[in-house]
């Protein structure tokens, strides 16, 4: 009895160890697959720790250029603000310079209408000076006409003295002998006297026609003057006028130039600030 109540205790004790020893087999596999798992935790951790410090070098290279690009965004952000003042500058001076150019055009018009004018009165005294210089050679034409009548005048006025010359040394030679002489003697003498009185008045009309030419000719010489006095102010005056022309044509030119560079200036500055607001937008996009 006390056998089997041993080697039932003992089957107990064997059945109680095998019961211990599942138990113990069951925890030693529960502690190994705890160790597993935390091995694998800290494979994790370690590979996390890694990855982390890679991210933080990354981080903190990304707010180096972060703060990079925020220093060249303010840059930027000034030569903007620089920029836009430069371009409301330039087009506050463009619309003054359009101003002046469109004031500018309308004197120029002005001008050009004023050059027209001055141009047919240019034509006008061109005609005219034509027609004074066709007057000035039919006044030459006649001054030299009255000239030779002046000579021929004063060769018969010379010939007519000669002859009224010889007449009277004729006549003073009959006085002397007309006492010697007979009644057709002294009809002769009637007829020369006569004759000499005809020629005397033949000299005095001719003296008061060359007195004629030559008031004449005064005159003729005088309106000479006056036309060419009046040609001579007439072509000062053009050419004063295309002196003026010439001037303001020039001016126009320079204007002309001045707005073309400051319009290339214009779109230069406008072709600046359109790349600054690409660069400002890309730098944004960056950024966010």
């Amino acid at each position: 009895n006390i056998i089997r109540r041993q080697r039932q205790e003992l089957n107990l004790l064997i059945g109680e160890l095998q019961d211990r020893d599942r138990e113990l087999n069951d925890m030693v596999a529960v502690h190994e697959r705890h160790i597993q798992a935390w091995e694998d935790d800290r494979q994790k951790i370690l590979t996390l720790a890694e990855r982390c410090s890679l991210l933080s070098s990354e981080l903190n290279e990304r707010n180096a250029v972060i703060k990079s690009l925020t220093k060249r965004l303010r840059l930027l952000e000034s030569q903007h603000n620089d920029s836009k003042m430069t371009l409301e500058n330039t087009q506050q001076k463009f619309k003054e310079l359009t101003q002046k150019v469109t004031d500018s055009s309308i004197h120029c018009q002005a001008l050009e209408e004023k050059n027209q004018s001055l141009h047919c009165s240019v034509l006008e005294l061109s005609a005219k000076t034509g027609q004074l210089q066709a007057r000035e050679q039919e006044l030459l034409t006649l001054l030299q006409l009255k000239d030779k009548a002046l000579i021929e005048t004063t060769d018969q006025i010379t010939e007519v003295t000669s002859r009224f010359k010889t007449l009277e040394s004729a006549l003073r030679t009959a006085k002397v002998e007309e006492f010697n002489r007979n009644r057709e003697q002294q009809d002769l003498v009637s007829d020369i006297v006569f004759e000499i009185n005809k020629m005397k008045d033949d000299l005095s009309e001719k003296m008061k026609e060359s007195s004629k030419h030559q008031e004449e000719i005064s005159h003729l010489k005088q309106e000479n003057g006056c036309l060419r006095s009046e040609l001579i102010l007439a072509v000062e005056e053009a050419r004063r006028k295309d002196q003026l022309y010439q001037f303001t044509k020039s001016k126009q030119v320079r204007i002309e130039k001045e707005l073309s560079n400051l319009r290339q200036v214009c779109v230069k500055q406008q072709r600046d600030l359109h790349f600054l607001h690409v660069n400002l937008d890309s730098s944004q996009d960056s950024k966010q």
